[in-house]
């Protein structure tokens, strides 16, 4: 059975076959539809293209001034020691393109007009050089606060939403995600404001097999739902401080994302909206690499 998306009125035909026209304007969204997916038009409800390559695209106009709905702030996770990098160097401060990777992110929430205030969480020794080597010297004015992380994720992430104190939603973000962009944010908090919280993801590519104990396939779930993770993971701040504030007085040991504390804490159903296949973590030399390519590719 073909994988199946719906596109609504939105959505226009604009190409078969081939790549997309250049002369689609900059701020238009696309989606390129394989053959083997069906694509149901949103035109005029009939219609069904199963063959060939086919592009759709609409506007997606990223807002000029705030949206209503109180203040807004990100936590940067940046406390990461990245073990699996082989570097002496902190993932988030090795340096891509003669800038820390840390960088990136901070730089498109700084360019925000949704973001007032970012909350950076680091490793207790990385503070002072955060201060001086980052946000001082590439101007971060909208870092307000830089504070200590703890010893797994999820307590670095308490503390941020401690020192976050007084917003309406918080964006979390891995600080060795580089490459968010203003789409991004803008359809995450325009989902958050919906739907309480929204997570930013991708549909998978692979298969996924789930394993058991002995590393035998037990289950094989069906492609077209799966998802891969990424972040910023977006939340209604008091939502999420509960959930965080319950999640604490049990064992945290098994929860591997803010999303998780949220589901399991926050008695919430939570939206998957799209990223991007470019939004990576770097966590390997071999991330690294392809992370270069990326920024090679958006400084043209």
């Amino acid at each position: 059975m073909r994988n199946v998306i719906n596109l609504n009125q939105d959505w226009k035909f604009i190409q078969q076959d081939a790549g997309l026209p250049e002369s689609l304007p900059a701020d238009w969204q696309t989606i390129q539809l394989p053959h083997s997916w069906n694509a149901i038009d949103g035109q005029d409800g009939n219609g069904s293209y199963d063959r060939g390559r086919y592009w759709y695209a609409k506007t997606f106009e990223t807002p000029k001034q705030p949206l209503a709905g109180g203040k807004v702030y990100v936590e940067v996770l940046a406390a990461g020691q990245g073990k699996r990098m082989n570097s002496k160097i902190q993932k988030q401060f090795i340096t891509l393109k003669e800038k820390p990777i840390l960088y990136y992110s901070l730089a498109c929430f700084q360019e925000s007009p949704e973001i007032q205030n970012i909350v950076l969480v680091t490793g207790k020794e990385s503070i002072d050089f955060c201060r001086r080597e980052i946000v001082e010297a590439y101007g971060f004015s909208k870092v307000k606060k830089i504070v200590p992380g703890g010893k797994e994720r999820y307590d670095s992430v308490y503390q941020g939403l401690l020192a976050c104190g007084d917003c309406s939603y918080v964006f979390i973000h891995d600080g060795a995600r580089p490459f968010i962009t203003q789409e991004i944010l803008a359809r995450a908090l325009k989902t958050v404001k919906e739907y309480k919280a929204c997570v930013v993801g991708m549909p998978s590519k692979d298969t996924v097999k789930i394993a058991d104990e002995n590393q035998m396939i037990a289950e094989t779930p069906k492609r077209s739902l799966v998802w891969t993770i990424q972040t910023p993971q977006v939340f209604s701040y008091p939502l999420i401080r509960a959930a965080y504030d319950k999640a604490r007085k049990d064992n945290m040991e098994s929860i591997t994302d803010d999303a998780m504390v949220a589901e399991l804490y926050g008695n919430v159903k939570i939206p998957l909206i799209e990223g991007s296949y470019e939004n990576i973590k770097i966590t390997t030399p071999e991330d690294l690499l392809i992370a270069e390519k990326i920024l090679e590719k958006r400084m043209k």
